[in-house]
């Protein structure tokens, strides 16, 4: 199969013919459809993230049709389907009690199994794969990639926001532009922060009620005085020290902090206002991804019409082109996601 492969850290991946990947006893090998390109995928390919080596294949944002099925495989040859990142082994405690993006044995394709930056990809543990709707084109599914599904589920469990509520987004990439408009689906109101003034204008026109350019204002002080009193929830949508901490300072007493963000750096360490945290009496949560069992009530808000995600796809891109988009995550990003759609080139 045709793949691009880290072979040098920071440097454009490879395009190469390697092994087709051997079809998991408890899954199914994809023909991959389309696959997101992420800020997670940024740093496995710096070199930052543990997991991730030269030699290895990116993608963890991925749909595809099944072309190979295991013997104990819950899916069947010909079947469209959306895969979550985290894939769980289903009978652990932590599956069997509704959690399993903890699960201790989990999988994540890309980082340190092979991933999707190919034209096929191994699938183990293939019950959490989900059907692709009919309605929904392959780039519109691996867009929702970790960014919509993950945003999601920082909303509706770990913040539990309520309609009217005010959120504050750090961060108007693929996560921020996705919590923008599911915060704005469940009723909540919602500033975006950032340091490019052509993303926050973006995000103004999906529906973003304020913006805040971190460049050239105090983004805790101007939030506070938007929201009259603090953010109710903050999302941190960036993974750095800077933002992090500008999430806490925003909130209002009691108010909720959701770390959404990858830390940045090979430690993961950063300093953070522990005093704000204890003296305002904050909650703060981390989160990555989503049980896969809350996909179809998302699907079925996207299918319904009531919330429209096809904005968080802005570019279609070649195999090929996936390094040009990794390397231009050193500097500010153009508004919404890129998906590779062609594995051809």
């Amino acid at each position: 199969m045709r793949a691009a492969v880290i072979r040098d850290f920071n440097q454009d991946l490879v395009m190469e013919t390697v092994t087709d990947p051997a079809c998991p006893d408890t899954g199914v090998v994809l023909e991959v459809a389309a696959c997101g390109v992420c800020r997670s995928d940024f740093h496995g390919w710096t070199g930052e993230h543990p997991k991730v080596n030269p030699g290895d294949i990116l993608g963890h944002e991925y749909c595809g049709t099944v072309v190979a099925a295991g013997p104990l495989a819950t899916h069947r040859i010909g079947d469209r389907l959306i895969a979550p990142f985290i894939l769980s082994c289903g009978s652990c405690p932590a599956c069997h009690t509704g959690v399993s993006n903890t699960c201790a044995h989990q999988i994540v394709p890309g980082f340190g199994t092979q991933g999707a930056y190919a034209e096929l990809v191994a699938v183990p543990f293939d019950h959490n794969l989900v059907p692709l709707p009919d309605s929904m084109t392959p780039a519109l599914a691996a867009g929702l990639g970790c960014r919509v599904t993950t945003a999601w589920h920082a909303l509706t469990d770990r913040a539990n926001l309520r309609a009217g509520e005010w959120v504050a987004v750090h961060g108007t990439g693929g996560i921020g532009l996705a919590t923008l408009l599911l915060a704005k689906t469940l009723g909540a109101q919602v500033v975006v922060v950032d340091v490019v003034q052509d993303k926050l204008d973006h995000a103004k026109g999906l529906g973003a009620d304020a913006a805040v350019n971190a460049l050239d204002t105090d983004v805790a002080a101007a939030i506070h005085d938007i929201t009259r009193g603090g953010a109710h929830v903050s999302i941190e949508a960036l993974g750095i020290e800077a933002t992090t901490n500008a999430s806490i300072d925003c909130l209002r007493t009691l108010g909720r902090h959701v770390q959404v963000g990858m830390p940045a750096g090979p430690s993961g360490m950063m300093q953070v206002n522990m005093r704000g945290i204890y003296s305002k009496q904050l909650s703060f949560f981390g989160t990555r991804g989503m049980p896969a069992w809350k996909y179809s009530t998302l699907l079925d808000l996207i299918e319904r019409g009531q919330v429209d995600i096809r904005p968080m796809v802005a570019r279609e891109v070649s195999l090929s082109g996936a390094s040009a988009e990794l390397a231009a995550m050193h500097g500010p990003t153009a508004p919404g996601t890129a998906v590779i759609t062609d594995f051809t080139r």
